[in-house]
């Protein structure tokens, strides 16, 4: 752990605001994890507040932990992760072809809406297609 700022902190900082990939940010609370300097420590708290990945969360709470600071681990949020994401996955499906594959459609859900397929292919894993399907079929038709 070095108390000096990391050279390559615009770089961190950017990686950390990266909404599309969190495994870029879970990268970048790790090498942020390894300087105890404001800028390091001010990154990480956000991150561990405001994150929607709670593996994110958790890592930049062990990170700032080992920092010294005082912190608490936020509680892993229940339900939906992302406001209208039944609607988002309609917009989605309406602006998709009549008949497309799983692979078009994530295709354009990430487009479409980078933070929300980012999110949900992290906290569905394996089910995330059978989870989008699901979700497909109970929208009302229209």
């Amino acid at each position: 752990m070095e108390d000096k700022t990391p050279e390559n902190i615009e770089g961190l900082k950017k990686s950390a605001a990266d909404k599309s990939n969190y495994q870029v940010r879970l990268a970048a609370v790790e090498e942020l994890g390894k300087y105890k300097c404001r800028q390091s420590i001010d990154i990480l708290w956000r991150l561990m507040i405001q994150d929607k990945v709670y593996a994110v969360q958790e890592l930049s709470f062990r990170k700032l932990q080992a920092l010294g600071e005082t912190v608490k681990l936020p509680r892993k949020q229940k339900g939906h992760l992302i406001k209208d994401i039944n609607k988002k996955l309609g917009v989605v499906e309406r602006s998709m072809s009549a008949s497309y594959s799983q692979t078009d459609f994530s295709t354009k859900f990430q487009e479409l809406y980078p933070e929300a397929f980012d999110v949900y292919t992290f906290e569905k894993g394996a089910k995330f297609d059978a989870w989008i399907q699901n979700v497909l079929n109970s929208l009302p038709n229209g």
